[in-house]
């Protein structure tokens, strides 16, 4: 089974990574690869099992033997292949019953009324809250079966609380609301996450915000089914916790623990455990799921052996093992619905319900099978899981697990004169029947063992060693093996994490998570004495963090590896955690090198490599040096979208860029500005150059980051690695009028000298901020000539005020970057400004359709690269066409 689900694993992987579903004749061809290498694993495998010993070397003379094993090695192969098949094909399946739901294409940008309930526990923001919510009626049902649309029974939909505060929105309430709809779409940029897949993986498919709140229409008659009444248990829960801590620091922890909604989670805890490597503390994982299943086994199978049944005790009729087991997976199985079900807990849940199988069967199962059912069950109710960090980082932390455990031996035959049988006995732990007299040191053996050991103070020692050996020695496999799984979804290594895991996993298990979990169980006001203990206990595991977390060797950022280099530190890993004895594990370090010390990832010295990035509506582009970062604008701030936090902050830690050697802000405008602080607080700056007010309090923030404060103006100019940069607008001297008028411009220029040597000509770029059409004929008076370049990107989001058409003819531009968000309410880009572009020569880009837009410039050369033509999925709408 092992090969099976790995196979099957496989294809679900292979399919998450395709561009497009398979069409009916890959599918034949996918039905008959099937069946064909299923059929060559039946008769392999069948042909080559072993036969009589008595004619092995007449079977080694003859070439039977290495015939029979390459029948093996084929039929393994083939069952690899088979079951790959199957997972490519039920993926597949799977999206395309999930893709058939689809919002028309001419509903986005009209209100609708839609009946139905929330399906969720409401996440709540500072500006309102967001829930899932399933549609039992639309408005428009009868256009969608004249179009033969299957409307999305699932939507994601946001309540902004303007004038009046939000009404009470628990989950099963049915609602009638006014809604304003779009398709899902995420931002796409290189080396982030993909919010699309995820939106995908939930079932949503369409997301929007209630239009109308005033007229929302509570209905009298609720929902009402097993999930709706799991939703609301978790949010009777999350109301307790909230009215019991109120405005408390860790709140958002306790919340996160009890009912697993991490909405609450402040970005102060968020930072201080990703610093540490103890993120996986406050996501109900499958080591709280092991604590609860424990405790809930151990009580009934306590209770069960103290249990009569009419003069005949319990355990003679069940035996107490199995009804700890079943009391286990029950326990188990309620608080994996009460954390939401994700995918660590359904990956614990899952080991679990196979090993209870298989007691209450008679049969043993090997561990890795019981991973390997895991694994297989996971991708059966969830095939995307496989694109979401949370998967990788749980089944390769026990894999690692797994193996290390694997070659460390457990019973010695030298084993030392002083232990007893119960000190090599694997169920040492176990409660045996003695007819020792249960006297005052009998009951306290029993209760504390270490306080009297029985193989003396020295096996005691020796037994406290081994337990100390083997918990450092998971730590140094799970800290090991996820190494360079952190590194290639959050960029960064946390190098202090076992010390801090070594005290922290601990602390919460034996206090904080029991704690949170019994204020479930107990009734007001007990409850919330034991809440106000949980967060105590928090806030001083936050404090001993903090203090490691304040290390300068801390944390370890690198930039995110590629295939070659994540792969080279997986066979490492697996060569460092091989059993005693591997040989040239000496050598096993060195695989690490391409990880840990990535080669330069900047262009070459006289050319430069400009991406624009999509962060909705607003502009961030970062252009990079062989040695050098300037980022032009940070996008929007926590007024609007957070999107210099979310996107441009993890796209710079993404890449690398832990220093910019420039931070220019344009203007003063929101799109432009309101992502800027966010990084400053990230990255280091060595200069800050903006279009701003004396007054704005960037200055102040740039001045006690260390940057250097220049306000930009035009006759600026300055080298790095042989390209040129020059401000263009706006003039020296006090900033007059609206933000526009006097936003930076910035033109950059391939090196002369090397144009000229290669006899190539120099590329240019020209970042035009948000100027319009006045300053644009300004700059056209000055010097039409400075105007040129062949990259562009466009003036005001492709506004009509900007754009004109002698600013066209100056510039000339070969590739034209528009910068705007998804159906944005500016309706940018303007469609006659738009009409401008198409008739040109032009390589046209827009971030709402093609992503991220890459320019690689040098002199004589220049390419273009679209995130959604390069990195596209199955699920994202088709790229745009020039």
């Amino acid at each position: 089974m092992r090969a099976i689900w790995c196979g099957f694993a496989l294809g679900v992987i292979v399919l998450q990574r395709q561009a497009a579903l398979p069409g009916r004749g890959a599918w034949v061809g996918l039905v008959l690869a099937t069946v064909l290498a299923a059929a060559w694993a039946v008769w392999a495998l069948g042909a080559a099992a072993p036969a009589d010993d008595s004619h092995e070397a007449a079977r080694r003379v003859s070439g039977l033997f290495y015939g029979r094993r390459w029948r093996m090695a084929s039929g393994w192969a083939a069952v690899w292949l088979a079951a790959g098949c199957a997972g490519f094909g039920y993926a597949a399946w799977r999206a395309e019953t999930r893709l058939a739901e689809a919002l028309p294409s001419a509903w986005q940008t009209r209100d609708l009324h839609v009946t139905g309930y929330l399906s969720s526990l409401p996440s709540y923001g500072a500006n309102g809250a967001s829930f899932l919510f399933r549609v039992e009626s639309w408005e428009a049902n009868k256009e969608a079966r004249q179009a033969a649309t299957r409307l999305p029974q699932l939507i994601q939909l946001s309540w902004v609380a303007r004038e009046a505060p939000l009404p009470p929105l628990m989950p099963g309430a049915r609602w009638r609301f006014a809604v304003r709809l779009k398709r899902p779409h995420g931002n796409g940029n290189f080396g982030l996450r993909d919010t699309e897949a995820a939106l995908l993986a939930r079932g949503v498919r369409a997301t929007g915000y209630v239009s109308d709140p005033e007229h929302a229409v509570r209905l009298s008659v609720d929902a009402s089914g097993i999930g709706v009444r799991i939703e609301r248990a978790r949010a009777t829960l999350r109301t307790r916790i909230d009215a019991v801590l109120g405005d408390a620091p860790h709140r958002g922890v306790v919340i996160a623990l009890a009912t697993g909604a991490q909405d609450a989670v402040s970005d102060a805890d968020w930072r201080l455990m990703r610093n540490t490597g103890t993120s996986h503390l406050v996501a109900i994982s499958g080591l709280h799921l092991a604590f609860v299943a424990g405790l809930a086994g151990w009580v009934a199978g306590a209770l069960w052996r103290r249990a009569r049944w009419r003069g005949v005790e319990a355990p003679l009729l069940v035996p107490a093992q199995k009804v700890a087991v079943a009391g286990a997976l029950l326990a188990a199985g309620v608080y994996a619905a009460l954390a939401g079900f994700n995918v660590p807990v359904q990956r614990a849940l899952w080991m679990l319900a196979v090993v209870a199988l298989a007691l209450f069967a008679g049969r043993e199962v090997a561990r890795s099978h019981v991973l390997a059912w895991a694994l297989g069950l996971v991708l059966l109710r969830e095939p995307w899981a496989v694109t979401a960090a949370g998967f990788w980082l749980s089944f390769c932390a026990v894999g690692a697990i797994l193996f290390a455990a694997s070659g460390v031996p457990r019973l010695h035959r030298d084993a030392p004169q002083d232990f007893s049988a119960d000190d090599i006995d694997p169920m040492r732990d176990r409660v045996e029947p003695t007819a020792e007299p249960a006297t005052r040191v009998g009951w306290l053996r029993r209760l504390v063992p270490m306080a009297f050991p029985r193989g003396g103070w020295r096996g005691a020692i020796r037994r406290i060693a081994s337990r100390l050996g083997d918990s450092a020695r998971v730590q140094w496999a799970v800290t090991l093996a996820l190494a360079p799984l952190t590194a290639c979804w959050f960029a960064q290594i946390p190098l202090i994490g076992p010390f801090a895991n070594a005290f922290a996993i601990p602390w919460v298990s034996m206090f904080v998570t029991p704690l949170v979990i019994g204020s479930a169980a107990l009734p007001a006001p007990i409850d919330a004495f034991t809440l106000r203990a949980a967060h105590t206990c928090f806030d001083w595991l936050a404090i001993s963090l903090s203090t490691l977390g304040s290390l300068p060797w801390a944390v370890l950022r690198v930039p995110q590896p590629g295939a070659w280099p994540l792969a080279c530190a997986a066979v490492g890993v697996a060569w460092w955690l091989a059993p005693r004895g591997w040989p040239l594990r000496w050598l096993a370090p060195f695989t690490w090198l391409p990880l840990l010390v990535p080669a330069p990832t900047g262009p070459p010295p006289g050319s430069f490599r400009l991406t624009a990035l999509d962060i909705g509506q607003g502009t961030s582009v970062l252009v990079e040096t062989a040695r050098h970062r300037l980022l032009f604008d940070a996008g929007p701030g926590p007024e609007s979208t957070q999107a210099g936090e979310r996107i441009v902050v993890p796209y710079l830690q993404a890449h690398g860029i832990g220093r910019l050697d420039t931070l220019m802000i344009s203007h003063d405008d929101s799109d432009h500005s309101g992502g800027a602080q966010a990084v400053l607080d990230a990255v280091d700056v060595g200069a800050f150059v903006a279009g701003v007010l004396p007054t704005h309090p960037l200055w102040a923030s740039a001045r006690a980051n260390g940057a250097q404060t220049v306000q930009c103006a035009a006759g600026q100019r300055w080298q790095w690695d042989g390209v040129d940069f020059e401000v263009l607008w706006p003039d020296p001297g006090p900033l007059t009028g609206k933000p526009n008028a006097h936003c930076c411009v910035l033109r950059m220029t391939t090196a002369a000298r090397a144009a000229r040597e290669t006899q190539a000509g120099a590329v240019s770029a020209l970042i035009a901020a948000d100027i319009e059409a006045g300053v644009e004929r300004t700059l056209i008076a000055r010097d039409p000539a400075r105007l040129r370049a062949q990259v562009l990107v466009v003036p005001h989001h492709g506004s009509r005020t900007s754009s004109t058409e002698p600013f066209l003819d100056s510039v000339w531009p070969l590739v034209a970057i528009f910068q705007v968000g998804y159906l944005n309410r500016f309706h940018h880009p303007h469609a006659g400004v738009y009409a401008r572009y198409a008739p040109r020569p032009i390589v046209l880009a827009r971030s709402d359709a093609d992503g991220a837009a890459r320019v690689e410039a040098r002199p004589g050369a220049l390419a273009v690269e679209r995130f959604r033509d390069t990195q596209r999925r199955y699920w994202m709408e088709p790229p745009t066409q020039d």
